[in-house]
């Protein structure tokens, strides 16, 4: 007869004691200790000083940037005059995951993002599975970011001093160069800006995001004048086939609305404050893509995209017969790809600072700086790393290797806020998936649909990150984590 009151038979283990193989790959972080771990790093802690507003406009400047300003030159031979379209089936898809992610910054307010998410919910391997993507994601964004940032820099030095980089230190190898100086300068600029303190790079840089906003709009305004309706037609040259490729690429472009999960241990409100800056900033920046896509091709013909990564300067220059204008739109280009590069490369290093606390990557990536509140080694570490991604790899690559990146974390948040819902329903949540479960699956699909949209070459580099990945975890993480420490 079973004695119901008597304790579980325990768990058979090995003859040393320690768990088996596949109990330490899905042992979970709870969520409590998430939360009370929040702030807390080597030598110090970070500060909490950031307001709705600035963390709005940290999502707002890693989204708005490249994405309208390069990437559209790249996507929009792919689609024909619907990249309008591509853009809203790629906001649709950041929306069904920004959902997710307002859910679970409200609820787990960490700088982990959805790696933390991934910790609580599905173990420790899909965790540092998701983490390793988000280093792809955001390390590769920064270079991806900062190679654009050198086109806009030369097309304002063209309208001003007449001068322009040699390509021989202003492009990558295989494109004419050998090192990509300006996007290696633009890197570093934001190392120095992010070691004086977070209240303070949110001011430098809720400023660059203002003067990007008004740049496009300016856009819009001039652009208008200049549109012709037989640009539109035909709408869809090259199919549903090419909507679908576009929207994948053009992915990339909405990456960093979820930078505003990555400062959940350093905002003054993060359960309240989160999930509302999150969905603002997806609302503002789809606008904006999708206006700005409209007015462009209906300005250009889609066939004069192709090999332009400054179009929007150039479609300046054609609409008003006068160079000023596009002179303009660089100088604004060149502040907007700046904030981008910040505010990405600060969701890398707080990502990093939370991997480094779990144990599974090295100590010195949650160090503090006692005096300014953030993790100096950190940031010098990680801008390093992208400022040498940046110099010597052409856009396109880093582009879709970001979005492949992207795309697996977000589908992870799908899943991860499925499962809380069902083993945590009691948790206090101050943002509510609607239409649950439906929205994340849809999330889950949509994500699952744009990765087999992307290129072979990409999934082949893909492969061979996350091979990589899985090599450190196994030969460092699995044996270091704190968890795993605990359990001896």
């Amino acid at each position: 007869m079973l004695d119901h009151g008597a304790a579980p038979p325990a768990t058979p283990q090995p003859e040393s004691g320690r768990p088996q193989l596949g109990s330490r790959l899905m042992r979970r972080k709870p969520v409590e200790q998430l939360v009370s771990e929040s702030g807390q790093g080597e030598g110090g802690s970070l500060r909490r000083s950031l307001t709705m507003w600035q963390l709005t406009m940290i999502s707002i400047g890693a989204t708005l940037g490249t994405g309208i300003f390069v990437v559209l030159g790249e996507a929009t031979p792919l689609a024909g005059p619907a990249v309008a379209i591509s853009f809203v089936i790629a906001g649709l898809t950041a929306l069904f995951s920004a959902l997710s992610y307002a859910e679970l910054a409200g609820s787990i307010p960490v700088s982990g993002s959805s790696y933390s998410y991934s910790y609580a919910t599905m173990g420790e391997l899909v965790a540092w599975i998701c983490g390793w993507c988000l280093v792809l994601e955001y390390g590769v964004s920064v270079a991806a970011v900062a190679v654009g940032w050198g086109e806009y820099l030369n097309e304002l030095l063209d309208g001003t001093l007449g001068v322009t980089i040699p390509d021989a230190v202003s492009a990558p190898l295989g494109e004419g160069g050998y090192i990509n100086l300006p996007a290696l300068v633009v890197v570093m600029l934001a190392m120095v800006f992010l070691m004086g303190g977070a209240k303070e790079s949110a001011r430098i840089n809720t400023i660059m995001v203002m003067v990007k906003i008004a740049t496009l709009v300016l856009f819009c305004v001039i652009g208008f004048m200049g549109i012709k309706a037989g640009n539109y037609t035909p709408l869809a040259p090259l199919g549903v086939t090419g909507i679908s490729a576009a929207a994948a690429t053009l992915f990339f472009s909405y990456i960093g609305f979820d930078a505003a999960s990555t400062a959940g241990e350093e905002a003054k409100n993060p359960k309240r404050d989160l999930p509302r800056a999150i969905m603002l900033s997806l609302l503002i920046v789809t606008v904006l893509y999708c206006l700005v896509a409209l007015v462009a091709v209906g300005a250009m013909p889609w066939q004069n995209f192709e090999g332009t990564e400054a179009a929007l300067a150039q479609i300046m220059k054609d609409v008003t017969g006068h160079s000023f204008w596009s002179v303009v739109l660089a100088a604004g280009a060149v502040v907007a790809i700046a904030s981008v590069v910040f505010a990405v490369l600060y969701g890398q290093t707080r990502i990093l600072f939370a991997m480094s606390r779990d144990g599974l990557v090295p100590k010195v990536f949650a160090k503090i700086d006692p005096r300014t509140g953030t993790p100096k080694a950190n940031v010098v570490l990680v801008s390093l790393f992208c400022g040498l991604l940046a110099a010597t790899i052409p856009l396109g690559e880093l582009a879709n290797a970001t979005s492949i990146g992207t795309l697996f974390a977000f589908a992870l948040v799908n899943i991860a806020v499925v499962i809380l819902r069902y083993k945590r329903p009691d948790m206090a949540r101050t943002f509510r998936v609607s239409l649950f479960p439906v929205t994340p699956i849809l999330g889950f699909a949509f994500c699952g649909w744009m990765m087999f949209s992307l290129p072979g070459v990409t999934w082949a580099v893909f492969g061979g990150w996350m091979a990589v990945g899985l090599v450190f975890y196994f030969c460092y993480g699995l044996r270091r984590s704190r968890l795993a420490t605990a359990e001896k």
